[in-house]
């Protein structure tokens, strides 16, 4: 994706950034993972400010489809299918765990990116020369392949190991820069589970009460 991109991610946190030509213009981060709705809009603002240019200047605009939390994810998701629509641009669709990866300058040959899945789980995947091998998938701590790791979840995990250089929280910069680059997971948002919060199928039981007409 060329020209001027525009990279918004809230798998894990809020971050947006802006590139042009592939460089990184400018990128924030908001560590946490709540308030997206009310961070996203004015992170993406600060950030077409520092870069120098307007909302109309852009010619793409990349998001980061998780996995992640639904409410969270939803919210990075639909602001960008709403700016691209409205500025008749591209959309590109990335996975966050391979931002998280493309982030790394000098990794390992063989290494893991984690991310918190909350409820006692991390989503992850694995990676082998700068490829993903296995994954996205969604698992507790334990089931994650030992060795180098990365992302903001891989302290969860006892058994992956901290590394020099590797990133801990997702830039929005350089998901704008790297998205053409990254493959498409498609336009399903990669929530790996159900919503935290889901609508009953089942009908409620009535009471009859002896010699009582309903």
């Amino acid at each position: 994706m060329s020209g001027i991109v525009l990279g918004i991610d809230t798998a894990t946190s809020v971050s947006a950034g802006v590139a042009a030509a592939g460089r990184v213009l400018a990128t924030r981060t908001l560590e946490g993972d709540r308030n997206h709705v009310e961070q996203l809009q004015p992170t993406i603002d600060a950030v077409i400010a520092e870069a120098g240019i307007s909302l109309s200047d852009l010619t793409g605009v990349a998001v980061g489809m998780g996995p992640g939390p639904f409410t969270g994810l939803r919210v990075g998701i639909v602001t960008a299918q709403v700016l691209a629509e409205a500025l008749g641009v591209p959309l590109h669709r990335v996975c966050t765990l391979d931002v998280l990866a493309a982030q790394w300058e000098r990794p390992p040959a063989d290494f893991v990116v984690v991310t918190d899945a909350r409820r006692r789980e991390v989503y992850w995947a694995r990676y082998r020369d700068g490829e993903r091998v296995d994954g996205p998938n969604v698992t507790s701590p334990g089931l994650v392949p030992a060795g180098p790791g990365a992302g903001p979840g891989a302290g969860l995990c006892a058994q992956v190991e901290s590394s020099p250089g590797a990133p801990g929280a997702v830039s929005g910069g350089v998901l704008a820069a790297r998205a053409s680059e990254l493959p498409d997971p498609g336009a399903v948002p990669l929530y790996l589970r159900r919503p935290d919060a889901t609508v009953s199928t089942r009908r409620k039981s009535v009471l009859v009460v002896p010699g009582r007409r309903s």
